[in-house]
């Protein structure tokens, strides 16, 4: 009995020393900044319901990942944290997804039949005239560059002419240099 005393003086002396936060404890604390969290979204977004995400996945973030908080740590600037690169990812997802939102009544733009017709670049004359200069390069820097161009990486590019990365490098840049002098009407 002693023993179990002493343990337990000790464990509580050691929670008051080093202000250990109980699981329960942080997700009070975490829930009683969900105001102060939804006036912060208002500084990325002026959609309700996007700063209402947002606030959900902060809180969503912070409770999966407590283990990660330290104790010495501001806790509202930690969530401020986590809803700031929340956002920063997804605008960057948005980005490269290259959606768009129909903010219109009832989705008028959604439900619109896509009648719209493309200009074909075979038949343009300057895109033509681009592939013109570009053709006009010497083999060194042209072969490399229409490799690049065509979704090889460079070290694929190095191995396929037996040449060095580095040269594969210089050779893409001065491809592009010539390109834009070229093209500097345009």
């Amino acid at each position: 009995m002693r023993i179990t005393f002493v343990f337990v003086y000790s464990f509580i002396s050691f929670v008051k020393q080093y202000k250990v936060m109980t699981a329960l404890e942080f997700t009070y604390q975490v829930a009683s900044l969900r105001s102060t969290l939804y006036t912060f979204t208002r500084r990325f977004t002026s959609d309700r319901d996007e700063s209402l995400d947002l606030v959900q996945d902060t809180m969503l973030k912070a409770l999966t990942y407590k283990d990660k908080f330290r104790e010495d740590t501001n806790l509202k600037g930690w969530l401020f944290t986590i809803m700031r690169n929340t956002f920063i990812n997804n605008y960057r997802k948005g980005q490269r997804a290259k959606t768009s939102r129909d903010n219109t009544k009832e989705l008028y733009f959604l439900n619109v039949e896509d009648t719209h017709t493309f200009n074909k670049p075979e038949t343009n004359f300057e895109y033509k005239d681009i592939w013109k200069n570009i053709n006009e390069l010497r083999d060194e820097l042209l072969v490399p560059f229409k490799m690049h161009t065509s979704g090889y990486k460079y070290h694929e590019i190095a191995e396929h002419l037996n040449i060095p990365i580095g040269t594969v490098k210089n050779r893409i840049f001065h491809a592009r240099k010539e390109i834009q002098q070229k093209l500097a009407g345009y």
